[in-house]
């Protein structure tokens, strides 16, 4: 009844006022974006012929529905991959507005790839556990701060039927703060853009609150995805900056006293050594990426994203030119004695590398499969590939020099430059007998060039048995990488190096078992490694320099992860054990543990809510030292210290397009321990209250 006497009153408002409703229809040709209209005819001259009291009161009545059904837009309607994801074939997921690990926002902190580092966020950092790299090639042997860059391999590439920016914040006060930015909109349905904006700033937690002593770091990234109409054409761009600054303080005087002598909670005044010296990393990188599918295209439809567009022939063009910059800045008297030598300015130190580096790759990807867009069964994909890599780089140091007029003058002097090329070939062949079986292999060989005679080859066997029994994944591989230029020909003011080195060798299998049902998963992995490199100094020295092990390395590692909840609680635990014959070579910890306790329930109706605590936690260890203007981690002294868990309290929750977290890192400070260290001479951070919350906006 009550509806009735709402269209009665608006009939007669429409009768005694006459009034006369516009509509501007959304655009029929375009019903992807419901947000489109169709732009007004001004050269229409035409009278309409005037709507009567019905025909008014239907506009109303639409008007009304209409906005009693508007869209909420929200998270469904974006999609998301990654470059990696579109090498085989196109596939997008759904965008992850999860609190999963959303706590553990620093790449220091991620709970399956734990770090060292100089004390906090921005600092050199290095993998706690044993982590070889997978790469050939030319390799400058700088990594120290590679986690904070921005890389290609990085971005996001988006679907969005709605524009989406996404604002992350996090402040630990002015000890930390942390702010990224990243937005994306379709232009039309087959063309996204995008950018991602990222600002770092932090300060050590010892010693003076100099200026000098602050992590400045800016990424940003101009991005964009164009995929044609028929789905056979892909463009992949983007455009990265990266300005990395990273204080490098030499430690502090107390260095591995203060927590033993002194009052950790009142260690601000403490000295250091290197109060305004600093590394620098700049870089600009644009990448290209192209592919076109031939012939017939199938599709295939999966749980929790679109339908993937699996080609049957692929041929694929990228163009990748980079370059970058790494610059140590000495601007302290080295008063206490941090570095080993000089070799040019014995006061301060300008030493720069710039790295130029071109890429051309082209591959061809054939696959032969049934017609359907059911699992794929019995396909077989070979992939060819041809990649070129050009490299120039140029060593600088500030030396004593005669100017025009004969006067003494100090200013960069070339020490080495160098161009060289490699030619790589590509190669991948799988065959793939069900959706329960797949066996594949890839070679990657270095034909022509500089390092000549590098190579990766591997080899994996997956067999999945269901969603209840899980998946099991053989891998095995071989590889031979060329030592770094840090180890071979280096110039600097403190260090200057001219060796000749093998390859390095590694061979490693691996036996992988994954069940998504029970939340476990184990992983067992072997490792041969033969002429390892690595950096030491003398007995209680600090001249670090490079050493190639001549006895082949033995390592075993088994890591093991499981999620457990009963009602309300959960438990995610994760957990290595690594065992070697050169423990004191490779200097990792033998138990490595992250635990998490959490709480999770809904409060208030909307507050999706998680409560509990973070552990982590490693046996004891001989610490590696970190060498200044060197910016590699070696075997100094053999140091080692106590080790007791590490704690954090937090909460996390999820209030509609929002998420947030409220955390106090290291709580148990204080009650086992007042501070520990995982680098020699470096103290880590006191407690901290941190916050962090994430925006996502669409509209």
């Amino acid at each position: 009844m009550p509806e009735k006497f709402k269209y009665i009153i608006l009939l007669l408002m429409c009768i005694s006022g006459q009034i006369v409703f516009a509509q501007s229809p959304t655009n029929p040709n375009n019903p992807t974006y419901p947000g489109q209209q169709r732009k007004p005819n001004f050269n229409d001259t035409t009278t309409s012929k005037p709507e009567t009291a019905d025909q008014q009161l239907d506009s109303l009545r639409k008007k009304m529905d209409r906005r009693k059904d508007s869209v909420v837009f929200n998270s469904k309607f974006i999609r998301v991959t990654t470059e990696k994801l579109l090498r085989d074939s196109t596939q997008l997921f759904r965008l992850d507005t999860s609190v999963v690990n959303f706590e553990n926002y620093s790449p220091l902190l991620q709970p399956r790839d734990p770090r060292i580092s100089l004390g906090y966020t921005g600092e050199p950092q290095r993998s706690l556990l044993f982590s070889p790299s997978k790469t050939i090639g030319f390799d400058v042997g700088q990594h120290e701060l590679d986690p904070y860059l921005l890389n290609p391999e990085d971005i996001n590439y988006y679907r969005a039927r709605v524009p989406l920016t996404i604002l992350d914040f996090v402040t630990g006060g002015h000890k930390e703060q942390i702010l990224k930015v990243t937005h994306t909109q379709n232009v039309n349905p087959q063309l996204n853009v995008g950018f991602n904006l990222n600002f770092t700033g932090s300060q050590g937690y010892y010693g003076s609150a100099l200026l000098g002593q602050n992590v400045s770091n800016v990424n940003a990234a101009f991005f964009s995805w164009y995929e044609s109409k028929n789905k056979r054409y892909n463009l992949l761009t983007n455009l990265i900056y990266n300005n990395l600054k990273s204080p490098i303080t030499g430690s502090i005087l107390s260095n591995d006293t203060i927590f033993v002598e002194k009052n950790p909670l009142a260690a601000t005044d403490e000295i250091s050594r290197l109060p305004n010296t600093y590394e620098q990393w700049t870089g600009t990188s644009f990448y290209l990426k192209q592919f076109y599918y031939i012939g017939r295209i199938d599709s295939l439809k999966k749980k929790g994203a679109n339908s993937s567009i699996l080609p049957t022939q692929r041929v694929a063009y990228t163009f990748f030119v980079e370059s970058k910059k790494y610059n140590f800045r000495q601007n302290d008297a080295d008063t206490y004695n941090v570095f080993p030598d000089y070799y040019f300015d014995s006061n301060y130190a300008r030493d720069s590398t710039t790295v130029h580096h071109l890429q051309n790759s082209f591959s061809y990807s054939f696959y032969l499969r049934s017609r359907g867009d059911k699992p794929v069964k019995n396909e077989a994909k070979l992939d060819l590939g041809l990649t070129q890599d050009i490299y120039s780089y140029n060593q600088y140091v500030r030396d004593t020099t005669l100017n025009q007029y004969g006067s003494k003058v100090n200013l960069p002097v070339k020490q080495q430059s160098n161009s060289f090329q490699d030619i790589t070939l590509n190669g991948k062949i799988s065959y793939r007998f069900s959706d329960r079986l797949l066996l594949e292999g890839n070679v990657q060989q270095i034909a022509a060039g500089r390092d000549f005679g590098n190579f990766l080859y591997d080899a994996k066997l997956t067999l999945a048995g269901g969603g209840k029994v899980g998946k099991i994944v053989f891998e095995g591989y071989t590889q031979s990488s060329a030592p770094p230029l840090v180890y071979t020909d280096w110039v600097s003011d403190h260090f200057i190096f001219h060796n000749k080195f093998n390859n390095q060798k590694t061979n490693s299998i691996s036996f992988n078992y994954i069940n998504d049902a029970l939340r476990f998963d184990l992983k067992a992995e072997y490792f041969l490694i033969g002429d390892y490199l690595y950096f030491a100094a003398q007995t209680n020295g600090i001249d670090a320099h490079p050493v190639q092990l001549g006895s082949d390395i033995n390592l075993l590692k088994v890591s093991v992860g499981k999620s457990l909840s009963y009602r309300h609680w959960h438990f995610d635990t994760y957990a290595v054990y690594q065992k070697t014959d050169y423990q004191a070579t490779l200097r990792t910890p033998e138990f490595y543990n992250y635990s998490s306790l959490y709480y999770k329930g809904m409060y208030f109706d909307v507050l999706n809510t998680s409560i509990g605590i973070d552990v982590r936690y490693n046996t004891q260890y001989v610490a590696p030292s970190y060498a200044p203007g060197l910016g590699q981690f070696y075997n100094g002294p053999n140091v080692t210290f106590s080790s007791f868990p590490v704690a954090t309290l937090f909460l996390k929750a999820t209030l509609q397009h929002t998420n947030f977290f409220i955390m106090y890192d290291y709580a148990n400070q204080g009650l086992l321990s007042k501070g520990y260290y995982t680098v020699y001479k470096y103290p880590q951070q006191d407690h901290l209250l941190k916050f962090g919350v994430s925006w996502a906006f669409y509209n």
